[in-house]
């Protein structure tokens, strides 16, 4: 019996129609035949236009005695029941009409100030209402006040009148007025509220983004360093970019990391994101020089056993999650340089699989044996990808990073190997195991891709053939 879940959803300025269901490949098929349907990875659900026409096809297309169809607004009562909702379809007009077991919506219970940065916005719990306010970037929740705080930019005040309507009760304009709700650091409290940044601070942490773009810095190196940027400024604050000095990051360092238990990788990434980001953005030659670095850690590499990587490969029954993870510990992939590949990549004449653009963008290339060729050429001929060599839900869109960590916990828990593996533990398995075998070090250098030989060596403090040749003198008395 598969269930099918239907409710209003506010994505991209826009009422949809969202789809939930329990994984059943048919219904999935039959989901990507309806009209302009998309994929919302934040939501985990499909959607489509929110109209009449649009309802009526899901119910003529799911409408059997296998699927029973729950029509939901995703609101949870107290005992986390979902609410049910009785839908009403008005045919003359073409809409659907959700009579929703909340407040009453048509009363006028919303109070909206505009100040000169912020816009304020008070009103009754509703959660259709909050999934909205969501949608507006740096928009956040005062626990306080008890008032959602949007910033005062573009066209989002339109769109925020054009939304509630005839539901405003007042709206205030403060002129010249400073923020109405200042933040000081003062307790633990105070760290989990930081303010949002100003409009001219908030400019320039996008120059900043576009710089590193400009740059060709990977995907996930600009990401890490906007978040962490982006949290000391707004750490800082009301202080401006150019008002910053080192002590401010030695306070962010302790008052912030330490006090949250963060750790040393995410203190360097702080570090190395106020330096680029002052050098470039700011050109400050003073903050640069004086901000140091953490201690570097030096931990072991987390390693499985060949029989435990056996009983993780051997418990999966999905042929592409089983390739995939096969083809990170044939190969010791990074999650990254797996996802980006492409069928072309794979040169089953030479033996050669070719790695583009990885790490530090260096290209290299790794021997595969007919096992893995095989393997592959079984899931090509099952799956045909059309773009990349391992695809999403939809076709020719990219297998995300999420899922397939995913995949991995799930073979773990049922392979019942209680370590916390992750995937990079199958990359830290393949050069161990090689060097195991007697390969030379310096080819599993250049099979890792790493630059500098160092960064091999670790391999060889958790080799097991390695420390078994070790006697320890007590065994001499």
């Amino acid at each position: 019996m598969s269930i099918l879940q239907i409710s209003k959803v506010f994505l991209q300025n826009e009422w949809r129609i969202g789809i939930k269901t329990n994984y059943n490949q048919d219904i999935i098929l039959k989901i990507k035949q309806l009209p302009d349907v998309r994929w919302s990875n934040s939501m985990k659900l499909w959607h489509i236009p929110y109209n009449y026409l649009c309802y009526k096809k899901i119910k003529s297309e799911f409408w059997n005695e296998e699927i029973i169809i729950i029509e939901t607004l995703e609101n949870t009562d107290k005992n986390n029941q979902v609410l049910d909702n009785i839908t009403k379809i008005n045919e003359n007009k073409g809409e659907i009409q959700f009579c929703q077991n909340l407040e009453n919506t048509d009363s006028k219970n919303v109070d909206i100030r505009i100040c000169e940065k912020q816009i304020v916005i008070k009103l009754p719990k509703n959660d259709i209402d909050i999934q909205f306010l969501r949608t507006f970037q740096y928009s956040k929740w005062d626990k306080i006040e008890f008032v959602w705080i949007i910033p005062s930019w573009g066209k989002n005040i339109e769109l925020i009148k054009k939304y509630f309507k005839n539901r405003i009760n007042t709206i205030e304009t403060i002129s010249n007025a400073t923020s109405p709700i200042q933040i000081e650091l003062k307790s633990e409290k105070d760290l989990e509220n930081l303010p949002q940044l100003d409009f001219t601070t908030d400019e320039e942490v996008k120059r900043f983004k576009l710089w590193m773009e400009h740059k060709r810095y990977s995907s996930s190196t600009i990401s890490t360093y906007i978040k962490a940027i982006s949290t000391f400024l707004r750490f800082v604050m009301p202080k401006k970019s150019k008002e910053i000095n080192n002590d401010d990051m030695i306070l962010f360092v302790h008052q912030y990391m330490i006090s949250k238990g963060l750790s040393l990788s995410y203190q360097n990434q702080a570090v190395n994101a106020a330096r680029l980001f002052f050098k470039t953005i700011k050109g400050s030659q003073i903050i640069t020089e004086q901000i140091e670095r953490p201690r570097r850690e030096h931990k072991l590499p987390n390693v499985l056993s060949k029989e435990e990587v056996f009983q993780i490969l051997n418990v999966c029954n999905n042929q592409k999650h089983k390739t995939m993870l096969s083809l990170i510990y044939a190969c010791g992939l990074r999650r990254s340089e797996l996802l980006n590949l492409k069928p072309e990549h794979i040169n089953s004449q030479r033996h050669l699989l070719i790695i583009i653009n990885a790490k530090g963008k260096k290209d290299r290339v790794i021997p595969i044996s007919d096992k893995v060729i095989e393997m592959l050429r079984a899931y090509y001929k099952e799956y045909k990808p059309r773009t990349w060599l391992f695809e999403g839900a939809e076709r020719g869109n990219q297998y995300s990073e999420e899922s397939l960590s995913q995949v991995l916990k799930q073979a773990v828990t049922k392979a019942k190997i209680k370590k916390p593996a992750t995937l990079h533990w199958l990359r830290h398995s393949y050069a161990t195991h090689l060097l195991e075998a007697g390969t030379d070090l310096r080819y599993i250098q250049e099979l890792l891709g790493h630059k500098s030989s160092k960064t091999t060596e670790i391999y060889t403090h958790v080799t097991e053939k390695s420390l078994k040749n070790i006697i320890s003198p007590f065994d001499t008395l």
